[in-house]
């Protein structure tokens, strides 16, 4: 494996890591929106309260990797998706500014102004990760120069649309299933129906994307066949879906965190098996497509930048178990919370 590679698996796992962490914050997001009183809520934003803004650090790495490794890949997401990716940072930065102003003013209509912000930056937020992903899956509009041609409405269409809501799906499920670790009596009831209800809508999508996937971008199915060990990738996969109800059932609420985590790894992994060694398809012509080879910096750049991510990722590790000990356990709406 060459070093253009293992930065592709790289960033494919810090991608996962994000998705892994910030990706319950995002479902806790979507719930509050369905928050019966105050207490509910300000239990929903004491559990997120203090890892959020660590569990971003993880998007920002992986981002920030991208650039430096993959440089006309990024150019290449920053046209295509432009509108998409301000629409994607306004969602974060209203959910980031509701969580720290929300308890400023002892005020009803200012707390439920900051409770919706958060509630609707978490859910657009989510909805459109998927629909980026939507449109990288089936190919992107971008020339043999690798500039974007496309329009903005063309990029939601009924697959990106889908898969969009697919990952909205399996974000709320993580974080309902992540609610479970932190809540207790009622509420715990309630979290268990919601990520039920999430559990029962995603095996319904899943599928449905699958086999959309297979008539609008064969060649991802091609790719894995290609690609080693996706059998036991899939496998995993699947485990991990019907293990998710059957550790509700018996209440071990960390094992299906685990399966969650697991699902949600394996899904990206065999996505990212798929598209190898494209980071970004050409929906107008395959030649174009930008690969880990045609849109790579150089090597010397390759070589330094992995030598920082070797020494500062485990610092990332370090600090994100660190934290989450830290903050282990149930979580109560007390009036004296900083959130």
């Amino acid at each position: 494996m060459d070093l253009n590679a293992v930065w592709f698996f790289l960033i494919l796992g810090l991608t996962a890591g994000y998705a892994i962490l910030d990706g319950f914050d995002l479902g806790v997001g979507v719930l509050h929106l369905f928050a019966r009183d105050n207490s509910e809520r300000r239990i929903n934003i004491n559990a997120i309260g203090p890892v959020w803004d660590g569990n971003e650090v993880w998007l920002l790495v992986a981002g920030g990797s991208l650039f430096a490794v993959f440089p006309m890949a990024y150019a290449a997401i920053l046209s295509g998706f432009y509108l998409l990716l301000i629409l994607l940072l306004t969602s974060l930065i209203f959910r980031a500014v509701s969580l720290e102003f929300r308890n400023k003013v002892s005020s009803a209509a200012w707390q439920r102004l900051w409770d919706w912000s958060f509630g609707l930056g978490s859910l657009l937020a989510s909805l459109l990760f998927g629909i980026m992903l939507g449109n990288i899956l089936q190919g992107v509009s971008i020339d043999q120069e690798g500039i974007f041609t496309g329009h903005f409405l063309s990029q939601f269409n009924l697959f990106s649309i889908l898969t969009g809501l697919l990952i909205l799906t399996v974000f709320v499920m993580h974080g309902g299933i992540y609610m479970t670790l932190k809540t207790e009596g009622l509420l715990l009831e309630r979290m268990r129906r919601a990520v039920s209800m999430a559990w029962f809508i995603l095996i319904i999508l899943f599928p449905t994307a699958v086999i959309s996937t297979y008539y609008v971008s064969p060649f991802l199915f091609r790719g894995l066949l290609r690609a080693p060990f996706p059998g036991i990738t899939a496998v995993i996969l699947l485990a991990a879906i019907l293990c998710i109800p059957a550790a509700l059932w018996f209440k071990r609420y960390a094992l299906s965190f685990l399966a969650s985590s697991v699902m949600i790894a394996c899904g990206i992994l065999l996505t990212g098996l798929s598209l190898f060694p494209r980071l970004i398809p050409s929906g107008i012509d395959p030649a174009y497509s930008l690969t880990i080879y045609n849109a790579a910096a150089g090597p010397r750049t390759l070589t330094a930048m992995l030598v920082i991510t070797l020494i500062s990722l485990p610092l990332v590790i370090s600090y994100t178990i660190y934290i989450h000990r830290v903050f282990k356990g149930k979580v109560a709406g007390s009036e004296e919370s900083h959130y």
